[in-house]
């Protein structure tokens, strides 16, 4: 019978939480803390959607590699093409870092740059 009692329905718990606060806060100061809450769970989605929005911007950049490459450095080659970096007198360490840093950028960094 005990278990009964708990198997109860998650629009259930709403309504006991809400009647929960209304017997804790009063008539009077309840529609002031579910304003707070609705302000914060509002600046919680804005907060998310610009992480979000940055998140797109830094990974926009896409390297496009034409074909099969037969090794590293043909791969660091194809995408240093792609990214607008001369790569004739570099190391491959020297490109790694470079592309590293470039992929990085938002793409409006990488841009001005070009």
């Amino acid at each position: 019978m005990f278990e009964y009692l708990l198997n109860i329905i998650g629009s259930e718990w709403i309504i006991i939480i809400f009647v929960a606060l209304i017997l804790l806060l009063g008539t009077n100061r309840f529609p002031d803390v579910v304003k707070k809450i609705g302000k914060l769970v509002g600046e919680y989605h804005n907060a998310k959607n610009q992480i979000q929005n940055e998140m797109k911007d830094v990974t926009k950049e896409n390297i496009k590699v034409s074909g099969p490459v037969k090794d590293e450095r043909q791969k660091l080659d194809a995408m240093s093409k792609t990214l607008g970096i001369d790569s004739k007198s570099k190391s491959d360490e020297e490109l790694r870092g470079i592309i590293k840093n470039k992929i990085g950028q938002p793409e409006n960094e990488t841009q001005t740059k070009k």
